[in-house]
């Protein structure tokens, strides 16, 4: 299996630096205490970092909102992940615990202050792509029954047809959500080379020791930069 991410989204973001974890085997119907406890020290810092600050003006938020905006998107009304998790939180919200997977995606997540997304690959997925929506696209929200079209000039994350996240990291499909069945994971972890390249790897870093030594599983990791727009991350 391969990420691949299509040029032209780097002809609008060139620094854009994607960092990929994939891990095959996990159990993510136990109950994991390391995962938990990581999540809540994540919302506790979280909640003392924004005590009285607004998230869109913090220095770790304002280059998605600037790179969302060259995307054609509107940060105001489509966030990213971490954006809107920092937005929950300041707002007394907290944040729930949902799996092991999207738990431990959770905590990294506001650690590092880095949109990251979680993706189930089944059995025999097929490549995974950020590219630009295409004719024939199919986005399910979580919770909906009803399909939606996302527009063709909207960056979405997406098997085949089957759209995985709409405005890159704004909200992820009923497709490939995270269960308790869940084995084969997809984790994207989106930065920028001149801006937080080293807390991608820092993420990469400590996903997969948790992931090779929580859940004692085979994990394989890259990097998509604008000079290598494509890693295999085949298990």
């Amino acid at each position: 299996m391969k990420f691949i991410v299509e040029d032209r989204i780097f002809e609008n973001v060139p620094d854009l630096y994607i960092g990929v974890v994939a891990v095959k085997g996990v159990d993510n119907s136990k109950s994991y205490p390391q995962i938990e406890a990581m999540l809540d020290e994540s919302i506790a810092a979280a909640q003392q970092k924004f005590d009285g600050v607004k998230v869109k003006t913090s220095p770790d938020i304002v280059p998605y909102r600037e790179a969302f905006r060259t995307l054609g998107l509107n940060p105001n009304r489509f966030p990213c992940s971490v954006e809107a998790m920092f937005n929950r939180i300041s707002k007394g919200k907290g944040m729930p615990h949902i799996n092991p997977l999207v738990d431990l995606n959770n905590a990294l997540s506001l650690k590092y202050t880095i949109p990251m997304g979680t993706h189930d690959l089944g059995r025999s997925p097929e490549d995974m792509e950020m590219r630009y929506a295409r004719e024939g696209d199919h986005f399910l929200p979580f919770g909906e029954t009803e399909e939606e079209a996302p527009g063709e000039d909207e960056v979405v994350y997406a098997v085949g047809h089957e759209v995985r996240t709409r405005r890159w990291t704004w909200r992820q499909s009923e497709h490939g959500k995270i269960t308790a069945d869940t084995s084969y994971v997809f984790f994207p972890i989106d930065g920028f080379v001149d801006f937080n390249k080293d807390r991608v790897d820092a993420v990469i870093a400590e996903l997969s020791d948790i992931l090779k030594n929580v859940f004692g599983c085979p994990v394989v990791s890259g990097v998509v930069t604008k000079d290598h727009p494509s890693v295999d991350v085949t298990l």
